[in-house]
């Protein structure tokens, strides 16, 4: 089969008047690509030993001297990011900073200098030379020998403004890349903090482990799912919106008495600054322990991977200073509704009395909405916002927890915490519900929320109140938002900011 020509010119218009200005330019570049396979050149080479990075060459040589000069060769090898003097001095990007080439006919030969006058902004090139400071103290390469290593053939973004339109930012992650530092340290931020977790848990003898994506019942969470079907099984399956009801099925099998997952999560539903259908979740289950032990962890955790990647425990999100120092603040949710409203859920019994205290504060509730869900509609509007610096949010309602446990002291609670910064849900955990008798009651009535109209109501898993039944000990769990805790430690106003590759609407 005849392969294509890669500096084929694809036509983009009908007619030449038609053409934009990229279209003209991306002419002019296969047109250059072409040149350089007429001089035996491949544009699109192998293969390229690349000796040393740009960093750490300006870390190596930075006592070296104003003007001076060197003889020792190396190989760089980047992105152009900017072309002066008609190619004599280059601006070469590679993933850890920039370093200037110095091309000059006295130490290249003319079949180089003819190199020199293909090139463009975007190209991708490696450098053999030596090493001289300018009199004006910039690191440089002098150029004995440039290979072409990828013919660009779209212009870059004007270099002063770089990338500004924020849809072309996060439909074109790439060039976001390419052309703003800012993009680039966030997401290697991400890298480093994910690996800083994934560090801790291991190091408090946590095994890492991995659950199913498809799932044959969405479950561990009140969320819509998203639905595929399974054509050899002739079966509708779910993607994942929480790992946790198989990972208890691990710990219910003694594979580890702690056992963790850093998962990718999928949920059918709005899309915001602080939501993608898309996210990242970790969940860990220890057993023997309980909620205040969960609070104890997510803490050391948030502490520890915090001081590692940046070295402080204080950090700006807008205007809001928040201190990560421990002990975090624990506050019952019916504490914090009284605190903010005056209303006392304590002395608030009954579901119409609960009804008529929502009313007076003007908090919407649905006809479905028992005690529980009232007292949850009123905190979640009128105290979550408020709560900025770190705290654990304890003791929720059983009508909306069906997977912990019921509250030692008070049968209308469950032990359960949420940690909230910035007003926002970090993290989520349990006194994990262990009674399968109490388990498959809650599952059922879940199901009555669901035919009353609650789409996020969990569904029934019988394999898992199976599991129950064989054992479940005591345990703790916990599952925290990847996704908003580096938001708020690299202070991104916007969950796309801190994921690659975030859903987006396609364009018409």
């Amino acid at each position: 089969m005849d392969t294509p020509n890669p500096t084929s010119p694809v036509k983009t218009s009908d007619t030449l008047d038609e053409k934009t200005g990229i279209d003209r330019i991306r002419e002019t570049r296969l047109e250059k690509a072409q040149q350089l396979q007429a001089q035996g050149i491949n544009p699109y080479p192998y293969t390229f030993d690349k000796t040393h990075t740009n960093q750490g060459l300006q870390d190596h040589y930075a006592e070296l001297p104003d003007g001076t000069e060197l003889e020792d060769t190396v190989q760089v090898a980047g992105r152009i990011m900017a072309l002066r003097n008609s190619g004599m001095f280059i601006d070469l990007m590679d993933d850890t900073g920039k370093l200037q080439l110095f091309c000059h006919k006295e130490n290249l030969s003319p079949e180089q200098m003819g190199i020199v006058k293909l090139l463009d902004v975007g190209d991708m090139v490696g450098a053999t030379g030596t090493i001289r400071r300018t009199p004006r103290g910039e690191l440089s390469i002098k150029a004995k020998n440039l290979t072409v290593l990828c013919k660009s053939l779209r212009p870059l973004p004007e270099k002063y403004h770089g990338l500004t339109d924020v849809e072309t930012r996060y439909r074109q992650r790439y060039l976001d890349l390419i052309m703003n530092q800012d993009s680039r340290q966030t997401l290697r931020k991400r890298s480093e903090i994910v690996t800083a977790i994934r560090q801790f848990f291991v190091s408090q003898g946590f095994m890492e482990v991995e659950t199913p994506i498809l799932q044959a019942i969405a479950g561990g969470a009140a969320a819509r799912p998203f639905i595929t079907h399974h054509n050899t099984l002739d079966m509708d399956m779910y993607l994942r919106i929480a790992p946790e009801l198989f990972l208890k099925r691990l710990v219910v099998g003694g594979l580890s008495e702690k056992v963790f997952e850093l998962n990718r999560n999928f949920r059918n539903e709005g899309i915001s600054p602080k939501h993608n259908p898309e996210f990242t979740m970790l969940e860990a289950y220890q057993a023997y322990a309980d909620y205040h032990d969960m609070m104890d962890l997510t803490e050391t955790m948030v502490t520890t991977v915090a001081e590692q990647v940046f070295g402080t425990l204080t950090f700006t999100f807008g205007e809001n200073e928040l201190d990560l120092r421990r002990p975090w603040k624990r506050l019952t949710m019916i504490e914090g509704v009284r605190e903010a409203t005056g209303l006392d859920f304590d002395q608030i019994g009954t579901v119409e009395a609960a009804r008529q205290a929502a009313k007076q504060v003007h908090v919407a509730v649905e006809d479905y909405f028992g005690w529980g869900k009232i007292l949850e509609a009123i905190f979640e509007e009128k105290v979550e916002h408020t709560l900025i610096q770190p705290v654990h949010v304890i003791d929720y309602p059983k009508e909306t927890s069906p997977l912990a446990k019921v509250h030692r002291s008070d049968a209308r609670l469950v032990e359960r915490f949420e940690t909230r910064i910035n007003g926002w849900e970090i993290a989520n955990a349990f006194s994990e519900l262990s009674d399968p008798v109490d388990q498959l009651a809650r599952f059922e009535a879940q199901l009555k929320d669901r035919e009353g109209g609650d789409d996020e109501a969990h569904g029934m898993d019988e394999d898992y109140v199976t599991a129950l039944e064989y054992g479940l000990p005591p345990t703790g769990g916990l599952g925290i938002g990847i996704d908003r805790l580096i938001m708020l430690l690299t202070n991104s106003p916007n969950i796309r900011d801190v994921i690659a590759f975030p859903t987006m609407r396609p364009r018409d």
